[in-house]
């Protein structure tokens, strides 16, 4: 057995907006081909830390990928690292054709684009059935679809994910949450996942971290937080 592989790691992380920190100091890591569930509740600072790892926001602390440090990095640069963000919101580009979002996930693949589009495929194959229509005519879940498709387009080693089934019927969930197990497996991708339905996020996720007002304030294997009846009640509301 292969010894698994520290894609990132966070250590003593703050992050916020203007004068305000909305996380205070936490320490987290993700592996390599592992899904890392972020949990809490609105306004915990899940989203803000997702920004922070992608340069979106202030930051102090320390943010490795891969051994590099990136404070200070532009978000483009970081994106060209290896971390492809789909943000709440799915960031679709809703006045361009399927085909259209597509090509700009590839924009860094040169050549016939083919081949990738075919990858995509495999996992989402109603993206195929919509190539040429209109994103913004897509149902929600294809969206959400779309836009994971075109963050996997730039081949990233790590992915980040918040809230993927926000506003999506329960069965659409579970389809993208399969389909997010087989993109790790698969493709040995490491993937950060923020997600208020708690039950779904530590069925996929291997470990998760607790957030409560920006703090962690429990960590560890997702099975075993699964079987805790209390934390479940105390903080994840189910």
């Amino acid at each position: 057995m292969q010894p698994e592989t520290k894609l990132l790691e966070v250590k003593g992380l703050r992050a916020g907006y203007g004068e305000t920190w909305a996380v205070h100091g936490i320490d987290f890591e993700v592996m390599a081909g592992r899904v890392t569930a972020l949990l809490g509740a609105n306004g915990a600072g899940k989203t803000t830390t997702l920004r922070a790892i992608s340069g979106m926001v202030k930051t102090a602390g320390t943010v490795d990928f891969n051994g590099k440090s990136l404070v200070g990095m532009k978000t483009e640069a970081i994106a060209a690292a290896g971390i492809a963000h789909v943000p709440d919101g799915r960031g679709t580009f809703m006045e361009l054709s399927v085909e259209e979002n597509m090509k700009l996930g590839a924009y860094t693949r040169k050549g016939d684009q083919t081949a990738e589009f075919d990858r995509m495929f495999a996992y989402f194959p109603k993206l195929k059935e919509r190539f040429r229509q209109q994103a913004g005519l897509l149902s929600g879940g294809e969206q959400q679809m779309l836009a994971i498709a075109r963050a996997l387009l730039l081949k990233p080693k790590l992915l980040l994910l918040d809230e993927p089934s926000f506003g999506l019927a329960p069965l659409i969930v579970r389809e993208i949450f399969d389909i997010m197990r087989q993109i790790k497996d698969r493709e040995g991708v490491g993937i950060l996942v923020v997600e208020q339905n708690a039950s779904l996020a530590l069925d996929i996720s291997e470990n998760a971290y607790l957030l409560e007002t920006g703090r962690i304030v429990m960590s560890g294997a997702s099975s075993e937080i699964a079987k805790d009846e209390g934390l479940r009640r105390s903080y994840l509301g189910y």
